[in-house]
């Protein structure tokens, strides 16, 4: 059944795709379901912005058929006969309306009206009390700046660019909602985008000088689609309430070819940005020998400063994930078919129920579906535990779906298996090791050197193992050569004292290269001068200038007695020593809270543990190499165009770690602008201005 609607104004209206109007004598005949789907849709509910509920064109040619209903008792025709009128609230409507339409209109205006039938149609009809209703109240103009700005929060959090929004039909599912909807072009857009990020950058600043500890610094590099390579600086430090903060202080465009010059160079102009030049104490780099160059150039321009002491290291996940590369390399091939098995099970619901059935049946362990296919260490493992605790089940199910799978070629021999069951049993240590390394919650440098060391062990006792095959102690070399080349730059006495102070690890579990008489010597030596007298000269001298009896500067003889008395703490009851001869905590402790409960018994060394405790063993987070959750990163990152990437990456960086959303100098509330945009409806238009205020 067809219909129309009449009302005030007179214009029949349709909604496309192509966000424009059609006279319904222009329309194309319709389906009977079409036209039954279009007379339910009432202009206000799908907010074209009406300001009555009945703007239509003027009526289609009335029917010859005659309408018979049991709604049209509840309307009066109009004396010139083109209109009916709802009896109740006077509500005109074309003669050629659908009865559907006057139900509805009933039903929504006047609920229970099939109760007061019998009073509206009596033959001698009594004046109806019936309350006129208000008249419908023009729909509140709604502050789209609003929505711009929540549009804008999502940008941030979903890592998109601002040209997100001029994507076509996203604006005209705005629209559909309501035609007042105004997007900002993508130019404002970009410029909200920078002005915050230049507010933003400022509070970021601001909170850095408050720290009081040393900043290390992490790197990282890509390269986006655009062939545009980037450098991230990331500041560590840990606060005086034993809290490790972890803030992106800038992706910074390094030009091609990316060379060493530029990355000191761009490394500098960030530090003086932050004014954090002078309280830098590590760098750790991702590897490369651009990078390790870069560092050691600034290495040697913060030693001349004579600011500190400062150490660059290389990245334990990166040196580990290539270690790993080098034990996978013999099986990829057999790697390869498996993974082609799940991915056609990870596609298909019958061959992963299939699966689950016969891995039961068999006793085979539970799996959890789909499974992680991806060609990171964690999915390449994945495909090696499949056929080592479930190759029976795979066998079955290769076989039972041959017409899908055979093609495919991912039936293994009795040699693959075998292969495949030697190479999971030499690499279950390295599994294990990463996990521990993804999952630890302040991954310290001695927590690392405690598992390098282990994996260390691990390749030599499969080289030297007899039971070995000759193709896997060959691949053993090549890992010890990797791990060789780890060790001899990450082995110096910054690391060593930042892994003595682990309290889990001390001088017991770090590497016996690296545990040292001369080591612990330096390490004591530095804690007396830089952290005994510079933070607490009356306590740790045992004397001050007040105590000279005239009052004056202290005596060279003093001088002589000081550093005698130093030396005399230094051998018998300084904290260093006390703090090393206690047992050592537990691995699974957390050693922040541990700091932060033994701070008041070692108030010098603590001030020395949270600087080098800050200091990071790897230049990402490892579950970004060894996880599949890389992917999803290296996507985002690699499709980021230019001109967005510094402020939206910095941005999202900066809420996540706690900083306010902020425009120039106003703060925003995305949260308040949410329970604004739910009460405009009752309060009216609230400004954008007035809502930050």
């Amino acid at each position: 059944m067809t219909g129309t609607v009449s009302g005030k104004t007179g214009n029949l209206m349709e909604w496309n795709v192509n966000n424009a109007f059609k006279s319904i004598k222009d329309m194309e005949p319709k389906t009977m379901m079409d036209m039954a789907i279009i007379s339910n849709i009432d202009p206000i509910d799908i907010g074209l912005s009406s300001s009555e509920k009945a703007n239509v064109a003027p009526a289609a040619k009335p029917r010859k058929k005659s309408m018979t209903s049991l709604y049209l008792k509840f309307f009066e025709t109009a004396p010139d006969g083109k209109s009916r009128r709802c009896k109740f609230c006077k509500q005109s409507y074309s003669i050629a309306t659908a009865t559907g339409n006057l139900g509805r209109h009933l039903n929504h205006r006047h609920p229970g009206y099939d109760k007061m039938g019998d009073a509206v149609t009596s033959p001698s009809p009594q004046p109806i009390s019936v309350k006129k209703p208000q008249s419908q109240a023009k729909p509140p103009s709604l502050d789209f700046d609003h929505l711009n700005w929540l549009l804008i929060k999502w940008l941030i959090l979903s890592s998109l660019p601002p040209c997100t929004l001029e994507e076509e039909w996203l604006a005209n599912s705005f629209k559909f909602l309501n035609s007042s909807v105004r997007l900002w072009p993508s130019e404002k857009f970009q410029t909200v985008f920078l002005k915050m990020f230049r507010s933003m950058r400022e509070d970021v600043r601001a909170s850095l000088e408050q720290v009081t500890s040393k900043v290390s610094i992490t790197l990282d590099f890509w390269t986006s689609y655009e062939q545009v390579s980037y450098m991230s600086v990331t500041g560590q430090w840990i606060d005086e309430n034993w809290s490790l903060h972890k803030v992106l202080l800038d992706i910074c465009h390094i030009p091609y070819p990316c060379g060493d010059t530029d990355i000191y160079h761009t490394l500098v102009k960030v530090f003086k940005m932050y004014n954090i030049d002078n309280r830098i104490l590590s760098c750790t780099h991702d590897n490369s020998q651009n990078a390790m160059h870069a560092c050691h150039t600034l290495k040697e321009d913060l030693d001349g400063q004579k600011t500190g002491p400062f150490c660059y290291i290389p990245c334990a996940a990166r040196t580990l994930n290539l270690i790993i590369e080098d034990g996978l390399r013999t099986a990829k091939p057999v790697i390869s078919k498996i993974r082609e098995f799940v991915l056609e099970m990870n596609a298909s619901s019958e061959i992963s129920e299939d699966f689950k059935k016969i891995t039961t049946a068999y006793q085979e362990g539970s799996w959890k579906l789909p499974l992680d296919a991806s060609t990171r260490w964690s999915g390449n493992y994945i495909m090696l535990d499949i056929v080592h605790k479930a190759g029976k089940s795979m066998d079955t199910v290769i076989r039972k779906h041959e017409d899908i799978l055979e093609s495919r070629n991912v039936l293994l021999n009795p040699a693959e298996k075998n292969a495949v069951n030697i190479m999971h049993a030499y690499l279950e240590p390295f599994y294990k090791t990463t996990n521990n390394i993804c999952t630890s919650k302040v991954l310290t440098i001695g927590l690392v050197l405690f598992f390098m060391d282990h994996i260390s062990e691990m390749i030599a006792a499969c080289r030297d193992s007899r039971h070995s095959p000759d193709w896997l102690k060959s691949t053993a070399d090549d890992m010890a050569k990797k791990a060789r080349s780890y060790n001899s730059q990450v082995y110096n006495i910054f690391t060593y004292m930042a892994a003595i102070l682990d309290p889990r690890i001390k001088g017991e579990l770090i590497p016996e290269s690296l545990n040292s008489e001369n080591n612990l010597e330096e390490a004591r030596s530095h804690f007396m001068s830089n952290y005994s007298t510079g933070h607490f000269p009356a306590i740790a001298n045992g004397y001050s200038a007040q105590d000279s009896e005239d009052g004056g500067s202290v005596s060279f003889a003093e001088e002589i007695a000081r550093k005698r008395r130093r030396v005399s703490m230094s051998t018998a009851t300084d904290e260093l020593t006390q703090y090393l001869s206690e047992p050592l905590a537990p691995i699974p402790t957390d050693v922040l809270e541990w700091w932060k409960v033994s701070s008041t018994r070692y108030p010098r060394l603590s001030v020395m543990a949270r600087d080098f405790l800050a200091v990071q063993a790897t230049s990402v987070a490892p579950n970004e190499l060894f996880c599949e959750k890389g992917d999803e990163i290296d996507k985002q990152r690699f499709c980021m165009p230019h001109g967005s990437t510094q402020a939206l990456m910095c941005i999202r960086s900066w809420t996540q770690s706690g900083i306010k959303l902020k425009y120039e100098s106003t703060e925003i509330d995305c949260e308040k602008l949410m329970e604004l945009a739910s009460a405009t409806s009752d309060n009216g238009t609230i400004g954008f201005d007035k809502k930050l205020k």
